[in-house]
């Protein structure tokens, strides 16, 4: 569903603005994080909120005072700066900012371990700190994606589950529609056994009427009557 464009007006709900500052005040944070890492610039944001609430972000070591400290030199510097002057801070600053770069190299090989033998004891220490609090960061970063594929894991593992109770449904189904075909195929079957016995037994004479029938054609057809005695020979003597 495509989202509908947001009105860009004063939120009258008080607790719909609250939430709606909070997340936009996060987003800008992030956005002003990454722009110093992506481009190697310093930035810094100051926020208040409508009930007179501070917060601020700043990538600078010294936090956000030194940012607009040197904001405000900058700014007056420009507004008093002839053509020369402007071209003398804008080359110490570029000496600055290369001084710095030198420093973050020499403070990342420090940190792998390069360089380590002109540092004192609170240089050790301070460098120690620092790969503690990476080690810690690096920690929370691969446990949370170790978290994440878990989840990620146990609801496919749950996906599959569901899956396997659907097919068993299925399965259960269809054995039971298999068992009830096979049970009216067995009753078909005996009623039909049962047709034909019956039919048999009603074409086929019973042996008594057989031998009954028999007997009756066997009998010769006589008339009970002395005329029809047969006469005695006459022996001639």
């Amino acid at each position: 569903m495509v989202r509908g464009k947001t009105v860009i007006e004063k939120i009258e709900s008080t607790t719909s603005r609250q939430v709606t500052f909070s997340k936009r005040k996060s987003g800008l944070f992030k956005k002003a994080k990454e722009l110093g890492i992506l481009c190697d610039a310093q930035v810094g944001v100051v926020l208040f909120s409508n009930t007179g609430r501070l917060y601020e972000y700043s990538n600078s070591n010294s936090g956000t005072k030194s940012i607009i400290e040197r904001y405000q030199q900058v700014k007056e510097g420009q507004q008093f700066m002839s053509a020369s002057d402007e071209a003398k801070f804008w080359q110490a600053e570029g000496e600055r900012l290369r001084q710095q770069l030198h420093n973050l190299q020499d403070n990342h090989r420090q940190l792998l371990g390069h360089n380590l033998s002109g540092l004192g004891l609170e240089d050790l220490k301070g460098l120690e700190s620092q790969l503690e609090i990476s080690l810690h960061n690096i920690r929370l970063t691969k446990d949370q994606l170790m978290i994440d594929e878990i989840e990620k894991s146990n609801k496919k593992g749950i996906l599959v589950h569901l899956e396997n109770m659907e097919l068993h449904k299925k399965l259960n189904i269809i054995r039971h529609d298999y068992v009830g075909l096979q049970n009216k195929l067995i009753e078909q079957t005996e009623v039909n056994g049962g047709i034909t016995s019956s039919s048999t037994n009603y074409n086929f004479i019973a042996p008594e009427d057989v031998n009954s029938f028999d007997l009756k054609l066997s009998l010769p057809q006589h008339a009970e009557s002395d005329d029809d005695q047969p006469e005695s020979p006459t022996l001639g003597l």
